[in-house]
């Protein structure tokens, strides 16, 4: 597993923001902001990643009116 999929969202979030901040200064030379912008779009795609599976676990735990679910134990024979 890469470094970068270890990043909690939070991680993630925080990485990106800082990106965003330094392109937005726009002092980065270009080279150097072609890089950052390309680290900044890997972020972005783990950051969709686990907001993807988050809903995914939303779906699971909570009915159609977004209420929980009644919990089921399933009786082995």
């Amino acid at each position: 597993m890469s470094k970068e999929n270890e990043l909690t969202f939070e991680e993630a979030m925080e990485q990106l923001e800082h990106i965003v901040e330094l392109l937005e200064e726009g002092d980065v030379p270009l080279e150097e902001a072609i890089t950052i912008y390309k680290k900044g779009m890997d972020l972005s795609k783990i950051c969709h990643g686990k907001l993807a599976a988050a809903q995914e676990q939303l779906v699971q735990i909570l009915d159609e009116n977004g209420e929980l679910k009644p919990f089921q134990v399933k009786e082995e024979d």
